[in-house]
């Protein structure tokens, strides 16, 4: 016996923050989740699953384009007709969508309440799926001891939306933990609501499939479903379906043998070139690349972050255009250690002091203040089509105070390595 369990369609979800940057792939962006579920009931009807498990989450929140809806119903109309059953539990962003209230499934899907737990029993594979759905999205109070025992002999399936114990960065609904799940007896408990791929093999198998695609360059690597295989009541195989249509990457490069910009842009070529051969074939990618490492190309690279973006753009363009998109390109490397100068050890002493009040410059309350005004004032002049350009730029006018630490980090060992090297000359 075999079923699928999936979890945070997010179908629609929609997408903030496009405009910032005019080269992204927008349509295919827009479309994603409904593709990769479309590819899921696919495999579904291929491997002629036995059942669907959906844990929660299938729209976006207050969603109100009904065409989201009506093509839920179309996917769960292809799994009528090829005769497999859907049990539907309803998360917290389906506690606030209109759609969860307002359109008729088809009758191949069975929703748990959200009242109080319930039980469906599929009497032919003698299995019990146990579950119970959000009534209100901030639904906080622990629901596991209000689930029903497991039917004695049967394979009992606990289906539950929850941000369980270790999963902080979560918003605490429907909070439990590992040892309340195993207490209740059940053989699997199909999670939702983390949206990173976890499991938990014991006596029970406790699982969380993940989203089935990933939104933001925050959702990066490999996103899909679980295909379940049970044997005698008791779970045999976890395998991972990858379902997703555009994968997101976040990609370091190590520059700290580098000497300059060329050889820094050359170097994320060769990164870039590698994740490609690494992904599956035909599948999308959309890349942030961080240069990151102690370098002598560090100065270069900040110079101009507009004229690095493209030089990065064009390497992904060289290997696939169809295939890469360069979400964004980061310089969090650091300036080479100035060579200190043997003659002159008070110079020494005086760097040393001055590098230590720069770092420090960001917990100066009158210096921040004085800082964002003068930036404010610059970037406020800036024309339209270069923070296009420039997306970062963009970010630093509409929050200075937050990118004010990374900023003052990237421009210390600029200034020291330039002092220094005045010091030297002048010694």
């Amino acid at each position: 016996m075999r079923f699928i369990h999936t979890a945070d369609l997010h179908l629609d979800s929609p997408l903030r923050g496009l405009s910032a940057y005019p080269d992204a792939p927008a349509e295919r962006l827009r479309t994603a989740t409904r593709d990769a579920f479309h590819h899921l009931v696919g495999k579904a009807i291929d491997e002629q699953v036995d059942f669907m498990v959906i844990a929660g989450d299938v729209y976006d929140g207050d969603w109100k384009d009904f065409n989201t809806g009506l093509f839920f119903v179309r996917q769960m109309g292809r799994l009528r007709l090829a005769g497999i059953p859907v049990y539907l539990l309803y998360g917290n962003h389906d506690a606030e969508s209109e759609m969860t209230r307002g359109l008729e499934l088809p009758d191949n899907v069975h929703v748990f309440p959200p009242r109080r737990a319930e039980t469906f029993c599929i009497e032919s594979l003698r299995v019990a799926l146990h579950g119970r759905s959000f009534k209100v999205a901030a639904t906080t109070e622990n629901l596991v001891p209000g689930y029903p025992r497991p039917v004695p002999g049967w394979l009992n399936i606990g289906v539950l939306h929850t941000a369980l114990e270790g999963h902080a960065e979560h918003a605490r609904y429907a909070p439990c933990s590992v040892a309340e799940l195993q207490a209740k007896g059940y053989q699997y408990w199909a999670l939702g609501h983390v949206h990173e791929h976890w499991i938990h093999r014991d006596a029970t198998t406790i699982a969380y499939p993940g989203n089935l695609q990933g939104r933001h360059i925050r959702e990066p690597g490999a996103r899909g479903a679980l295909l379940v295989t049970a044997e005698g009541g008791e779970i045999t195989e976890v395998e991972r379906l990858e379902v997703d249509v555009l994968r997101w990457q976040a990609l370091d490069i190590d520059i700290a043998a580098v000497a300059d910009l060329k050889g820094a842009v050359r170097q994320a070529g060769r990164a870039l070139e590698a994740l490609l051969q690494a992904t599956p074939a035909g599948l999308p990618l959309a890349v942030r690349v961080v240069f990151r490492g102690r370098s002598a190309a560090h100065a270069a690279l900040l110079q101009d972050e507009g004229q690095l973006r493209q030089e990065v753009i064009a390497q992904a363009v060289a290997l696939d255009a169809d295939r890469i998109w360069i979400e964004k390109v980061r310089v969090a490397s650091e300036a080479a250690a100035a060579v200190p100068s043997a003659g002159a050890p008070e110079s020494q002493g005086a760097l040393a002091e001055l590098e230590r009040l720069a770092l420090s410059a960001g917990e100066d309350a009158d210096f921040v203040r004085s800082l964002q005004a003068d930036w404010q004032a610059l970037l406020e002049k800036l024309p339209h089509d270069a923070l296009l350009a420039a997306p970062e730029l963009a970010l630093l006018r509409q929050d200075p105070s937050a990118q004010l630490a990374d900023r003052i980090r990237q421009a210390v060992p600029l200034l020291m390595a330039r002092v220094g090297h005045g010091a030297a000359s002048a010694s």
